[in-house]
């Protein structure tokens, strides 16, 4: 898919977010909307799977560790053909099987039930290994919050990833600088990120995390890198493509409401537009 089509398919995910979170009344906009560019190039691009045979043992896995940015996870999965649009109207309601965290039971394409930050990581490093140890070329994508990395196993599994010299395994830190609280650097700075990661033994990669050339060229340097897992520092903006979200940590988890909504759509439908 050419980086017009992406471009496009971003703006119909973020589309669904704000149409998954207005629906249910809550839910986690703003980083799910930061994130809605590497989850498209993903799912679209990137990743070795098949919507028909969401199960297949050969599959390359996701594991959202940032579990609360699951509309941004559902929207980037029902556009690319795993469940009908249309049910992302019943995010988070009463018998939906969209709950608020991503659930690896009732949810196609879902790999891993996540939500408790800090634990996707993990999970991701479990199944990296797994790999290694079956002797499966399947690759593992980890999408990580700047704020969610200020959790100590993040770091553990990171130890035991480069340790393991995991190369099927890429981690991607969605670093759009704001969590529930504020900006991260004040709650609990994380910072430097990358230096970090690189500590642990990871080939490390920064790019605009908005940019699909940029997003392309992370990814596709991470194919060439053996003997050691690659971290991607993705900069992004928060509430990236809702012009009164973006920057804002008061939209990480509130719904806008009628009016707002009305705005929101407005704005990416016009985004739309100039990509026709």
């Amino acid at each position: 898919m050419n980086k017009l089509e992406l471009q496009k398919k971003a703006v119909e995910v973020r589309k669904g977010i704000v149409t998954g979170v207005h629906s249910a009344k809550a839910g986690h906009p703003g980083g799910s909307l930061s994130a809605a560019d590497i989850f498209t190039y993903l799912y679209f691009e990137e990743m070795n799977i098949d919507p028909a045979n969401p199960k297949d043992e050969n599959r390359d896995r996701f594991v959202l560790s940032k579990g609360h940015t699951a509309p941004g996870l559902y929207s980037t999965l029902a556009n690319r053909g795993f469940f009908p649009v249309e049910d992302l109207l019943t995010l988070r309601h009463t018998g939906s099987y969209l709950q608020g965290h991503p659930d690896m039971k009732h949810i196609p394409g879902v790999d891993m039930s996540s939500g408790s930050l800090g634990q996707g990581l993990s999970t991701a490093v479990g199944m990296a290994l797994a790999a290694k140890m079956s002797g499966k070329d399947y690759r593992t994508y980890c999408l990580c919050g700047d704020g969610e990395i200020q959790e100590g196993q993040i770091w553990e599994a990171a130890m035991f990833a480069g340790h393991r010299k995991l190369d099927n395994l890429v981690v991607i830190v969605d670093n759009n600088n704001l969590q529930i609280d504020g900006s991260i650097d004040e709650v609990c700075s994380p910072y430097p990120i990358d230096e970090k990661f690189a500590a642990f033994n990871f080939h490390v990669i920064n790019i605009n995390g908005n940019d699909f050339d940029e997003i392309d060229m992370a990814f596709t340097e991470a194919k060439t890198i053996k003997g050691m897992p690659v971290a991607i520092i993705a900069h992004t903006v928060k509430g990236k493509g809702v012009s009164f979200m973006e920057n804002k940590a008061g939209w990480h988890g509130k719904a806008p409401n009628d009016e707002e909504y009305a705005i929101a759509m407005e704005e990416l439908g016009k985004a739309g537009d100039a990509l026709c």
